[in-house]
């Protein structure tokens, strides 16, 4: 079982500003209550059993799982895949505006491209294959924490989960669920 836990609150007072802009943003540590979030996620008695915690690269999330990686006593290990959503594929950082845009065509499309075209935004699709390829690196371990970002977590399990709540995740079960539905198309499609 795969635990996925969302970051906790961010602080982006310093936006804007020093380093955070742009892609520094993602530098952006956690507030005070984002600790706490984190704190109280971590006495969740669905972790006691967790041996290693996957971590985003990126401050919150790594501070996150920094925190539950001290509460409970295990290590944490950055698999650099488990980053947020990209505004741009090719992994360059757009100006806010840019960015926007594209997260707004994002949500007016449900993260899915229009039949027929391809975005420069990533899909929910292939944030969902690139989640599950870091997952199978570790099929067969047990009780995993992952900790990641809210419209990743959203990729796998169809909702956006709060600040530091938990979401249970079992791989397994979501690679029969494509199969069903891979096969179910090749049947429809050869009726056709």
């Amino acid at each position: 079982m795969f635990y996925l836990i969302r970051h906790g609150t961010a602080d982006y007072t310093e936006k804007d500003t020093k380093i955070y802009q742009g892609f520094g943003n993602h530098l952006a540590p956690l507030s005070a209550k984002g600790i706490r979030e984190i704190e109280t996620t971590a006495a969740d008695p669905r972790l006691a059993q967790a041996r290693l915690i996957l971590s985003s690269p990126y401050t919150r999330a790594l501070q996150s799982a920094a925190i539950l990686s001290r509460c409970l006593q295990i290590p944490l290990q950055v698999e650099t895949d488990l980053h947020e959503w990209l505004a741009d594929q090719t992994y360059v950082y757009l100006p806010d505006e840019q960015a926007a845009q594209h997260y707004n065509e994002f949500q007016a499309c449900n993260g899915l491209y229009p039949p027929g075209e391809e975005k420069a935004w990533e899909s929910l699709p292939a944030m969902r294959l690139r989640m599950i390829r870091v997952f199978q690196r570790y099929q067969g371990q047990d009780d995993l924490l992952v900790v990641c970002h809210g419209l990743v977590i959203q990729s796998l399990c169809g909702f956006h989960p709060g600040n530091g709540e938990i979401v249970e995740f079992d791989l397994d079960s979501c690679m029969n669920d494509q199969n069903t539905k891979r096969k179910q198309r090749t049947k429809q499609n050869e009726q056709i």
